[in-house]
């Protein structure tokens, strides 16, 4: 009886030590597969010492679930790697993203994100804050400049790192871009726009070559849009109208500096930003970071 026993014993050992666990995981896909498209991996794995996930574009990951955005066209390989003892198990499987069809940056910050699109037809305007981007220039930068009701500002190379007290606002890359300044385009809330000098020393208009800003904004009477019109001599389109009904924005800057995008997704970010308390010059107390990713 003991004999049998104690092959039994040794058999479940054996059973026991030879196993292997079960890897497995779920894929929930976006509604909309074109970029930027966040999607959650969910590890049912079974049996395994350790698990860890490789998100096909070097992101690695331990966390049963896994939510990650891809801002990159293209196909990804997502594998789920298992260990137990010294044997490794792994699952693959393919996700396939689709390009935009209009030219998108995401402005990250610690507020939230910004979905924003850039216009075509301000072609210098979009292809210099491209380059910018892609360099990594706005990395960390800070909005330096916030105006509750009317616009938040950043782009200043200065502001990476600039202690408390240092003046911002007058950095830049070197250079300006000629204005592109078109009377489709108007500073509803979310409208993305270069900052510039005044007239008095810029009579052309010419834009920051890095420094922007995003309206925030008020309220907007029909009757503002009306006197911009008599002075402007120019009409506005009635998707405008309807934005700057629903939204507000600072009508008082149309025509006056370049507009060369809006926020798509995220206006609720420019409201907490806006919100922040701020020192003298309008610099928020507590710094606001910037990072700005090309989705492609």
């Amino acid at each position: 009886m003991k004999s049998i026993i104690w092959s039994s014993l040794v058999c479940v050992m054996l059973l026991s030590s030879c196993s292997r666990g079960t890897i497995d995981f779920l894929v929930e896909e976006p509604q909309n597969k074109v970029a930027p498209a966040q999607y959650t991996f969910i590890d049912k794995s079974d049996g395994f010492d350790k698990v860890w996930w490789e998100l096909g574009d070097g992101t690695i990951g331990n966390d049963s679930i896994m939510e990650h955005t891809y801002y990159l066209s293209g196909k990804y390989d997502i594998v789920l790697k298992g260990q137990k003892g010294k044997k490794i198990s792994d699952m693959t499987k393919q996700i396939v993203v689709s390009a935009p069809q209009k030219c998108l940056v995401q402005i990250e910050t610690d507020y939230g994100n910004m979905l924003v699109e850039l216009y075509d037809d301000t072609p210098n305007h979009r292809d210099n804050f491209l380059k910018l981007a892609e360099d990594g220039f706005y990395e960390d930068l800070l909005f330096h400049r916030v105006i509750n009701g009317f616009m938040i500002q950043g782009g200043d190379p200065d502001s990476r790192g600039a202690e408390a007290s240092q003046r911002l606002g007058v950095g830049g890359p070197g250079y300006t871009v000629d204005a592109e300044i078109s009377p489709n385009y108007a500073h509803v809330k979310g409208a993305l726009a270069a900052a510039r000098q005044g007239d008095a020393v810029n009579p052309q208009k010419k834009s920051s070559g890095s420094q922007f800003y995003i309206v925030h904004g008020k309220p907007v009477s029909e009757n503002q849009l009306t006197q911009n019109e008599y002075r402007y001599g120019f009409s506005y389109p009635d998707e405008v109208k309807k934005q700057y009904a629903e939204n507000g924005g600072t009508p008082f800057l149309d025509q006056q500096y370049t507009i060369f995008g809006q926020v798509l997704e995220g206006l609720h970010v420019i409201d907490a930003i806006a919100a922040a308390k701020t020192n003298r010059g309008d610099r928020p107390q507590e710094d606001v970071k910037m990072s700005v990713k090309v989705i492609k």
